[in-house]
């Protein structure tokens, strides 16, 4: 089962848990006016306290995962940086080194701008990024190589090798990026606040005797959607909110290598 698949079924039991809640809710309710028509004093109290928490924790997660969504896409444009200064700079190499070293970066760059567009299959990106370092040490090698040909610039060294380590640096950089993400027991956490939640709504619902469908279905729906949106920003190669855009920074890249 593909993770597009799994994370559409976990949300759509999340919104008919919330709906569960809310009925769950309401029937206390019932029970409970029967036991005591009267009704209970300095409730709101700690209700507020849960939907505090539960908004705070909504807010916190949101904007962590926003915050991440946008590092990743800075650090694709980093990269492309990096690679694009690296290849101005092998104009400091001896003449006859220059071809070979064009086409490896050219075939880096192919590599690198297609390494997360399969992010769901996993041995792929793997071998990919095994692919990128071992294409990695082989410049860096002949770079060293031409480097020492006694022909060589003195400035290559000096100019070319730190932005190839920086080159390499940022590959590592977005691999841990796309793992950067909250504990699991911060989503669990969420799920929990929100579907107690759905129990106060809905024992505050039991007031009524008849159900209000439409205002179940709205909180519901609308936990939901907010719940869905934060996992999609952790999830940028995956969902609906998705990062692929920014790869086009490292296409324009390859198509101005000549």
């Amino acid at each position: 089962m593909d993770f597009s698949l799994t994370a559409s079924l976990l949300i759509a039991g999340f919104f008919v848990g919330m709906l569960l809640f809310l009925e769950i809710g309401r029937r206390i309710g019932f029970v409970m006016q029967t036991r005591r028509p009267e009704g209970w004093k300095g409730l709101g109290t700690a209700e507020g306290a849960i939907f505090g928490l539960l908004g705070l924790l909504i807010a916190f997660t949101f904007s962590g995962a926003a915050s991440r969504f946008e590092d990743r896409r800075h650090l694709i444009t980093a990269e492309a940086n990096a690679i694009g200064t690296a290849y101005l700079r092998i104009d400091q190499l001896p003449a006859d080194a220059q071809p070979e070293m064009r086409d490896l970066f050219r075939h880096y760059v192919d590599l690198r701008s297609t390494t997360y567009q399969n992010v769901e299959d996993i041995s792929v990106v793997k071998a990919k990024l095994a692919e990128a370092e071992a294409l990695q040490g082989e410049i860096w090698n002949k770079a060293i190589a031409a480097c020492r040909m006694p022909n060589a610039l003195p400035s290559a060294t000096m100019l070319l090798l730190p932005a190839l380590n920086e080159m390499i640096d940022i590959v590592t950089t977005r691999a841990m990026a796309t793992q950067n993400h909250p504990p699991l027991i911060i989503f669990l956490l969420l799920a929990g606040l929100a579907l107690m939640g759905s129990l106060l709504v809905g024992y505050e619902m039991s007031n009524n005797k008849d159900r209000s469908w439409l205002h179940m279905i709205i909180f519901a729906g609308v936990m939901t959607i907010a719940v869905y949106v934060i996992i999609d920003l952790e999830f940028p190669r995956i969902g609906l909110v998705k990062v692929d855009g920014a790869d086009q920074v490292l296409i324009d890249l390859r198509k101005s290598m000549r």
